[in-house]
């Protein structure tokens, strides 16, 4: 299975009194244990890092997760991201530009999201996003 974790999920997993009991986290620790295929967005790594206020750590996660596929959107795909944003608006949903990037970049690669943001719940109504 083939799956890109959201920022919402991380969040959760990395707090610094410990994973949350969410079903997100624990998906994600299934998911790590079993050596399933999980990956971010560029973006999503830019909103984990600079949620760190220690450099220090924030330069200690940045290389945990050097370990973990990014996957990139080029030109079509912010095409496609824009699409989304359209059909979501036409469908009285105001989806964020970064929800928006990340839908599409699961669509076009293939992924299925995991997230802990219900606002991907409306996304997926109306596109062919898969949710984990």
């Amino acid at each position: 299975m083939k799956v890109l974790v959201d920022t919402s999920v991380w969040s959760l997993s990395l707090r610094k009194k410990g994973p949350a009991d969410h079903p997100a986290v624990k998906k994600l620790a299934a998911l790590l244990d079993e050596g399933e295929e999980v990956a971010i967005t560029g973006t999503i790594l830019q909103e984990m890092l600079q949620a760190f206020r220690n450099s220090g750590t924030a330069q200690r996660m940045g290389r945990y997760f050097e370990a973990i596929p990014i996957l990139p959107l080029g030109r079509s795909e912010y095409t496609a991201a824009a699409a989304i944003h359209r059909k979501c608006a036409a469908n009285g949903i105001a989806a964020s530009t970064i929800d928006c990037q990340i839908a599409e970049a699961a669509i076009h690669h293939g992924y299925t999201l995991l997230t802990a943001d219900r606002d991907f719940d409306r996304v997926a109504r109306h596109t062919s996003l898969k949710l984990a």
